[in-house]
């Protein structure tokens, strides 16, 4: 079974088409903004364009346009294409950058979040989160994250300011898609925010 992965909830966007176990193709690309321009045409260049029978898409905690971009393009390719479209959670796989070439280790995951806070989540050594995903300011997620590797893309900052550990600056990248749990997939394909929205409706 051939499996597409898309990433869009960061600076980062990410594809990757797997076959059982297999990478056929992939594509990484860091570029802030235009994941709505660029993601279709990183399909398409995949091996038959990207065609799977099961689809898998980050929901997020992560940029709110960047994630409903990624959702919306799955949905449409698994109405399409008449495939099974999954979501999972985005700091779960860049937990996974800790266990990458065989290792099992817990690890924090710091990103950038909205408004200056960070998303911050923490993960066993299986990948799977030790609690939910939460904002906080930098300070706040000093003080409680105390996992000795930490991963992502404030990683580096987070150690510094606590002055132990060892940061894995990381992205979400769908190549490493195959070392999430299981467990984690969902068919719920709602969006996974870190904070409350700023908007308010009206009473």
């Amino acid at each position: 079974m051939r499996t597409l992965v898309i990433e869009t909830a960061t600076e980062a966007c990410s594809i990757a088409l797997f076959e059982d176990d297999a990478l056929l193709g992939s594509d990484h690309r860091v570029f802030g903004r235009g994941h709505a321009e660029h993601l279709v045409p990183m399909i398409s260049d995949l091996p038959g364009k990207g065609r799977a029978e099961r689809i898998c898409v980050s929901l997020g905690p992560g940029s709110f346009t960047g994630s409903r971009i990624g959702i919306a393009a799955a949905r449409s390719l698994g109405i399409a294409w008449r495939s099974e479209v999954f979501g999972f959670p985005t700091l779960a796989l860049v937990a996974a950058n800790a266990r990458t070439e065989g290792k099992r280790q817990a690890v924090a995951v710091a990103m950038n979040g909205g408004h200056g806070e960070w998303f911050v989540q923490s993960f066993d050594e299986s990948g799977l989160p030790r609690a939910a995903h939460c904002s906080r300011t930098s300070d706040d997620a000093v003080a409680v994250m105390a996992d000795e590797l930490v991963a992502g893309t404030k990683a580096s900052a987070l150690i510094e300011a606590r002055g132990y550990g060892t940061a894995l600056e990381a992205h979400p990248d769908a190549r490493l898609f195959d070392l999430l749990p299981p467990s984690l997939l969902t068919e719920n394909l709602a969006p996974l925010y870190g904070r409350a929205p700023d908007a308010k409706v009206p009473a």
